[in-house]
């Protein structure tokens, strides 16, 4: 079976008369691409004719190219993203096991509230009168992210986590400013998430990488030696991307402090934690929660996502515009740099966050009560630990001392002599029906194996997937004595919609783009 590089997807070999790309394997219908449907001459819709001379109207506006869309009928469109959507892997058909990324169930009760009229319908211009209800649910979210994090202000507008850590870095920035002391660096220990060092250089710092002990944790003696006046914060992601707890927390923010600093933390991993630690008490100064990820709103593929900021009293009055105030039982947005926000560093985006992403993040937060979210993270943390334990005998956790947190993290130590590469076990995850975990993150880690199962999967779903990798890690130690077992490493996946690409061709000569044949297209009159 030849491998895939770029174009066409290359189907399974057949002896059949029909090519083998316009087959289909099983109940998977091979899909061209919607330009390569035809229907260039006919459109999906009968229009009455223009009345003669209409087109006069339209001066040197009337068409006198083709459109460039194809004319499918209803079926036809139906059908195609429908086939589309076959092919993708999503949490509604099995677990997904991406680590970092909490990609947990959405309850539905969720996007039912989130498309009710009053918050699906509104805009962001409308008088605030108008959407009190909207501003009201705002303010309540605010309150509720305030409790679980222990800290005295939050700003909404971040539509993102590395939005919020521009926030953050923004805010801290202008703290420093505000006492006339302006500082250059931004210290990231090397287990944080890659936005950090990103963020810190977009906003115009000096990034220094600290250290990693050998059990995965921020190396203190590497922290204090390069803490100095010059250091505006440090940014620890906590739970970090090893998947483990930062126990020296509270000595990271004393040394910070004591510094002059402020302790950014990275909240994308909060459900981990979200009801049982509140950031506030470890001495965080700044950090953001991702609501897609701890609080359901379902994300990938570049979004939706919000990213709401906490900050603590010293960073509270340097917060983004608009604020939300309470008066009389009216609610409104302060847009003045006046009252409270006389400091702010100005406006972070056009309007005042995502409607739809808090909406949703406050009606999970209102169907689980604090009990709820508390068994959240307990659960998140069961599965990994399950996770971990399950598949420990066969694959090398990358640190077996000790529970994990969210997410299980293994190497690729145990594959090494087998010819079999993370690349090669993850692409064979797809034909066991699994969407591959995240590889070679974290970068600390040699062929890292980062699996974040997440509270809403039962034991029964956990079970089917350690049955899965169990089988594949059998097969993987048995390959450097089989070539046949190597080979199916080799050529996965098999049986999905499309094979496995030549990812360093696709990278240096990729085809974005569709080219149209070089017969010009007819107009669809025509």
């Amino acid at each position: 079976m030849s491998m895939q590089t770029v174009g066409r997807p290359t189907r399974p070999e057949t002896t059949s008369q029909t090519a083998p790309e316009d087959r289909a394997v099983g109940l998977l219908q091979y899909e061209p691409l919607i330009f390569e449907l035809g229907g260039w001459s006919k459109t999906g819709v009968d229009l009455p004719d223009a009345a003669p001379g209409a087109a006069d109207d339209l001066g040197d506006l009337v068409r006198t190219t083709p459109i460039g869309l194809p004319g499918l009928s209803e079926p036809e469109t139906l059908r195609h993203y429908v086939r589309l959507s076959q092919k993708n892997h999503a949490i509604d058909l099995a677990l997904y096991p991406l680590g970092s990324c909490t990609m947990k169930h959405n309850p539905r009760l969720n996007e039912k509230l989130a498309r009710l009229p009053g918050f699906g319908d509104i805009h962001p211009l409308q008088p605030q009168s108008s959407v009190q209800g909207a501003i009201a649910l705002m303010d309540r979210l605010a309150h509720w992210l305030k409790t679980l994090t222990g800290m005295p202000a939050v700003a909404l507008p971040p539509k993102a986590g590395a939005h919020g850590e521009l926030c953050g870095l923004l805010a801290i920035r202008a703290a420093h400013e505000a006492r006339g002391d302006a500082r250059k660096r931004v210290l990231v220990p090397t287990s944080a998430h890659g936005t950090n060092p990103a963020t810190a250089a977009f906003a115009g710092y000096v990034v220094e990488e600290i250290a990693q002990t050998t059990d995965g944790r921020v190396d203190l003696a590497d922290l204090e030696s390069k803490l100095g006046p010059d250091v505006a914060a440090i940014m620890v992601t906590n739970p970090n991307t090893c998947g483990l707890f930062e126990r020296d927390v509270i000595e990271i923010a004393r040394l910070t402090h004591a510094a002059g600093a402020y302790f950014y933390c990275d909240g994308a991993n909060f459900n981990a934690i979200v009801g049982k630690v509140r950031p506030g008490d470890l001495g965080v100064d700044a950090m953001h929660i991702n609501l897609h990820k701890t609080f359901s709103t379902p994300h990938g593929g570049g979004g939706p996502g919000a990213g709401p900021v906490v900050l603590s009293a010293a960073l509270a009055p340097f917060a983004p515009q608009p604020w939300i105030v309470s008066e009389g039982g009216d609610y409104r947005l302060i847009e003045a740099r006046e009252g409270p926000a006389a400091q702010a560093f100005g406006r972070l985006s056009a309007f005042h966050g995502q409607m739809g992403m808090f909406v949703r993040a406050y009606a999970y937060m209102l169907s689980h009560g604090s009990d709820g979210l508390r068994q959240v993270a307990e659960d998140a943390v069961l599965n990994a630990n399950y996770v971990k334990a399950r598949l420990q005998d066969l694959m090398s956790p990358a640190f077996p001392d000790g529970p994990c947190m969210h997410e299980a993290l293994f190497d690729d130590a145990w594959l090494e002599g087998t010819g079999v590469t993370t690349l090669d076990f993850a692409k064979a995850m797809i034909d066991e029906g699994f969407h591959p975990m995240t590889m070679y993150f974290p970068l600390v880690v040699h062929g890292a194996m980062l699996i974040e199962p997440t509270e809403t999967e039962s034991k029964a779903e956990l079970d089917r997937f350690c049955a899965a990798l169990r089988r594949l890690a059998t097969d993987a130690l048995s390959a450097k004595d089989d070539t046949e077992a190597l080979e199916r490493f080799k050529a996965a996946p098999v049986s999905a919609p499309l094979r496995r690409l030549d990812e360093t061709l696709a990278a240096r000569k990729p085809r974005l783009k569709w080219t149209p044949p070089a017969a010009p297209l007819p107009l669809a009159a025509e």
